[in-house]
């Protein structure tokens, strides 16, 4: 019973993840720890990007996770050279601050600047704002876990994870970048 319930439930996941796929990603209007607006997609079209969204304390958690073998995989330089091997993608992680939460936003990124390497805080973007546009739009069922999306170069959804970073999930993002 309890394989049937489990098949049931990765199923169900794996239909969700369809219908995201193929659709664009919704506007969503997030700032740097500078107070720098980027647009979601509009400022990242013209080349492949993952995106990774988190909206609670722990599903943070596990969004960071994926940090270190993001940066080494797609951002990091070595020697003046792209040490991950000519990918041109861009790569935003994305805390959402909602509803009351949405208050602390100012606070978060003063933890970021004193917390996080310096070389990752351009990849942070922080939301502000309504959650249930995303909800709706990306099939964010869990609020304990993150989600990833990889946009093709005109802002279309054509990957889509959650969870916390395992190489197996990393091996699907690089795939879909190629």
């Amino acid at each position: 019973m309890r394989l049937i319930t489990l098949f049931v439930l990765l199923a169900s996941m794996q239909i969700g993840w369809a219908q995201v796929v193929g659709k664009p990603f919704p506007d969503m209007t997030a700032e740097t720890v500078e107070d720098k607006k980027v647009n979601l997609p509009a400022d990242v079209k013209g080349k492949y990007t993952l995106l990774g969204l988190a909206y609670s304390k722990k599903s943070e958690d596990e969004l960071n996770s994926w940090f270190t073998p993001v940066f080494n995989k797609f951002i990091q330089k070595t020697n003046g050279m792209m040490a991950s091997f000519g990918y041109d993608v861009n790569v935003y992680f994305v805390p959402m601050f909602t509803g009351v939460n949405a208050a602390a936003t100012g606070t978060a990124k003063k933890k970021a600047i004193k917390n996080v390497d310096p070389q990752l805080l351009p990849y942070i973007l922080f939301y502000k704002g309504e959650l249930k546009k995303y909800k709706e739009a990306l099939d964010f069922e869990r609020r304990d876990i993150p989600y990833f999306f990889v946009l093709d170069p005109d802002g279309k959804i054509v990957h889509a994870t959650s969870g916390a970073y395992t190489e197996k999930k990393m091996d699907q993002v690089e795939a879909v970048i190629e």
